[in-house]
């Protein structure tokens, strides 16, 4: 991704989460990227093209943030997982919020191409093959489908923190109950 594409991209997030889907558009790209008309049009000839680009951008910062939430963190047990986990959805609810709202604007089209879902859910397995050795080594006795339900408990969290900032859940609290619900002895 050269410089031009990141500015489209990143204006393009910024549509997203400011007025959502129905909002973007390639002219309302290039008016929020302060560029002249058919710049987004030029990188991005499709609408579908545009949103498989912010798709990926978005992703990008995701994997950054989880890189930098989970670094130099030993996680050995339930509570140590749960604060790595809470710090994520801290950061994708605070400071991330706009990336967050622009990723929910995008997953939550009514039909969401099927490019679009291969992405989505190439992405999710990344987040997943660092999850699922985590919870086996917590002792899980279905690493794999635990893992969905951490990551969904995750996303529901996200969007409690949009709709509601005002009356933010406890991530870390409710993470850890989860986990400790999982990963109860047989």
């Amino acid at each position: 991704m050269d410089d031009r594409e990141v500015a489209l991209l990143d204006a393009a997030i910024e549509v997203l989460a400011g007025g959502g889907a129905r909002q973007l558009t390639h002219r309302a790209v290039d008016a929020r990227a302060c560029l002249p008309a058919g710049s987004t049009s030029n990188r991005f000839r499709s609408r579908e093209a545009l949103l498989a680009g912010v798709l990926r951008r978005l992703l990008q910062h995701e994997s950054a943030l989880w890189l930098r939430v989970s670094a130099d963190t030993a996680i050995g047990d339930p509570q140590a997982l749960a604060d790595v986990l809470g710090r994520a959805v801290d950061e994708l609810s605070g400071p991330g919020r706009r990336l967050t709202r622009a990723r929910f604007a995008v997953v939550t089209q009514p039909e969401l191409p099927a490019s679009l879902v291969a992405e989505l859910r190439s992405a999710r397995s990344v987040i997943q093959s660092w999850l699922t050795p985590l919870l086996t080594d917590l002792g899980s006795r279905l690493p794999s489908a635990d893992a969905v339900a951490v990551l969904a408990l995750l996303d529901g969290l996200l969007l409690t923190r949009l709709s509601t900032p005002d009356e933010p859940a406890d991530a870390r609290r409710t993470v850890q109950a989860l986990l400790e619900g999982l990963l109860l002895p047989a």
